[in-house]
């Protein structure tokens, strides 16, 4: 490999180097298995109206159905492989919250069940957890003093 001078010649050999990522597809993808996962829970809401539950009970239990799936299939690493096909298709919805539980708490289950799973369990979701309540209560202030 011969040396690398300016920075023209560095991006020349980045742009050489890094694969092309196919954008169009990926967003297909994230499209199709995204819409497939919230086809799933609404699917789960008519059966539980059908079965007499009211929107709120439905909305619960296609909340739990979704969150149990997701982190079964992340114990698996089966939810992994629909993560790497899909992108943020399976990751907006409820299951990638699920699956930011989970993983972690897999990964540092040999530290032991308090200080490894219990420890680092919410080092993903945490953050956003955070974050999204904060926001969610400024918002709430804000429009509790303007409207």
């Amino acid at each position: 490999m011969e040396p690398i001078e300016t920075p023209k010649e560095y991006q020349k050999y980045v742009d050489k180097k890094s694969p092309n990522s196919p954008i169009l597809k990926n967003c297909f993808n994230a499209f199709w298995v995204g819409g497939l996962i919230c086809s799933i829970g609404q699917l789960i809401t008519y059966y539980c109206k059908f079965r007499g539950a009211d929107q709120q009970t439905a909305g619960t239990i296609v909340s739990i159905v979704l969150i149990g799936v997701s982190a079964f299939l992340t114990g698996l690493n089966i939810f992994n492989k629909i993560g790497k096909f899909a992108g943020a298709g399976s990751l907006v919805p409820i299951t990638g919250f699920a699956n930011s539980i989970v993983s972690p708490a897999m990964e540092y289950k040999s530290e032991g069940y308090v200080m490894g799973v219990g420890g680092k369990m919410f080092t993903v979701a945490g953050p956003v957890l955070v974050f999204g309540i904060s926001t969610s209560i400024i918002v709430g202030l804000i429009a509790l003093i303007f409207i």
